[in-house]
């Protein structure tokens, strides 16, 4: 990769609208299989959001990372 320029990619999940929308157990469970899905990638960020609703929080999470294998 040149070290002069680079992108990153990236990926946002969140649970849906109702009954366990505010389950941060769950949707780190669903990041984890995404991130599996995706093989060996570099990940160089992860954020979490969450924001105030009237039942429970919405929560968000995006993924930043490289399709290359990551550093061991």
């Amino acid at each position: 990769m040149d070290s002069g320029q680079w992108t990153v990619l990236h990926f946002s999940q969140s649970n849906g609208d109702g009954d366990g929308q505010g389950d941060v157990a769950a949707l780190l469970r669903r990041v984890a299989d995404t991130l599996d899905g995706l093989g060996d990638v570099d990940v160089q960020d992860v954020v979490f959001h969450s924001a105030v609703t009237e039942a429970e929080d919405d929560l968000t999470m995006t993924v930043y990372y490289h399709q290359q294998p990551r550093r061991r």
